[in-house]
């Protein structure tokens, strides 16, 4: 078992968890030529496996009574080493559902929990705009009171599992003049007439990503999720859970470099030696393992403080600044890890095929998704000007 699992930080059932995870993803083979069958494959074996019931609770088939962010970071930490799609195909499980476990009726939940789970639904979270990425209060898609409910219109881009989710947890404005005090949240089936999720984007580390049109597109009342212009509060919630997890992905993909760079080392001839032999390639791996170290402290920290510390009044600024700090350095750190991994290698670092190449490509965009680097600087910052440092 791999030795950070062994912090205090977690309890004996995580480390039972982190075995058994190991031990099964090392044993899968996918063929991960096309992105979206990649990622239908893995939410599949995933949820045959019963990982993906880390992502719901145990009432709607999970595994644990609540979502356990400890359980998240290694799960992602996990998968993501060995695959980044694998981690993606998890990772947008739990995101595109999480807001359903926080505040949908008794009946949405039994609608649509059960069926992430078992991986027999893909799920999938809309919020960013065409002109609305960070700045969450401008976005412009609608959702105006009409007959028995709502009718949708407006623009998502960037979602991720769009064009092959199974519904869409949408955030749309209520009211257009109350900014983010405006928002709302709407569950949105993928065959819901007026929405259009064919407009595939195609970005540098291949994964389902598009854009969605909603042209009229009418649901029923009972398609809100939580109260009625609750939507950003509940938004920022969801994100909250999973933005210490994305630290894990991070570390996953830093650890693989890490490997990478300490087997190709040893293994290097040079000079009548091996790489490994130089004091400059050692301080090198000297300074990947210190990065990776000091970004996991952050990351576990945020998780346990989650899991144990509440997530109300304090409790809940004091971990919305740790997962911030996890998000910001794990994703910097991982980033630098995985350009001096790449940089030991030489030309077969940027070589089509090398993993030094697809992990260099792959960690790109965690420093912008669920909160770029700068946002988690700013909310960093304002805590720290607050006093809850």
């Amino acid at each position: 078992m791999s030795a950070q699992w062994e912090l205090p930080f977690f309890e004996p059932r995580h480390r039972e968890l982190a075995h058994e995870l190991e031990v099964w993803i090392a044993q899968q083979q996918v063929d991960e030529a096309d992105d979206r069958a990649a990622c239908r494959t893995w939410v599949r074996l995933l949820g045959d496996a019963g990982w993906l019931g880390y992502c719901v609770p145990k009432a709607f088939g999970g595994q644990w009574d609540t979502l356990d962010s400890r359980a998240l970071v290694i799960i992602r930490e996990t998968l993501s080493r060995f695959s980044p799609l694998a981690d993606f195909s998890f990772a947008m499980q739990g995101l595109g559902s999480g807001a359903i476990t926080l505040a949908g009726s008794p009946s949405q939940q039994a609608a649509y929990l059960t069926k992430v789970a078992r991986g027999e639904a893909i799920a999938a979270f809309a919020l960013s705009e065409p002109q609305a990425g960070s700045d969450v209060a401008g976005m412009q898609t609608n959702a105006m009171p009409a007959a028995n409910g709502y009718v949708l219109n407006g623009v998502k881009t960037w979602i991720s599992n769009g064009g092959i989710a199974d519904f869409y947890v949408v955030f749309a404005k209520t009211d257009m003049n109350a900014g983010a005090r405006g928002i709302s949240a709407f569950i949105v089936d993928a065959s819901q007439s007026g929405l259009d999720d064919s407009t595939y984007l195609q970005v540098m580390s291949p994964h389902p990503l598009a854009t969605l049109r909603f042209n009229n597109c009418r649901l029923s009342a009972e398609s809100m999720l939580g109260e009625l212009h609750g939507g950003f509060k509940l938004a920022m919630r969801t994100l909250d859970i999973f933005r210490a997890s994305v630290a894990g992905a991070a570390l996953g993909m830093g650890r693989r470099a890490l490997h990478e760079a300490v087997t190709y080392s040893r293994n290097r001839s040079m000079f009548g030696g091996h790489l490994a032999d130089f004091q400059l390639t050692q301080a090198k791996l000297g300074d990947m393992a210190a990065l990776l170290d000091a970004a996991a402290l952050l990351t576990y920290r945020a998780a346990w403080m989650r899991d144990t510390q509440g997530s109300d009044g304090a409790s809940a600024a004091a971990y919305t600044q740790a997962a911030a700090m996890a998000k910001l350095v794990a994703t910097e750190n991982a980033s630098r890890v995985i350009d001096m991994a790449l940089q030991l290698h030489g030309g077969l670092g940027v070589l089509v095929g090398n993993k030094l190449e697809a992990l260099y490509r792959d960690i790109r965009s965690l420093r912008i998704y669920e909160g770029a680097s700068e946002v988690q600087q700013l909310i960093i910052g304002k805590s720290v000007l607050k006093g809850s440092a």
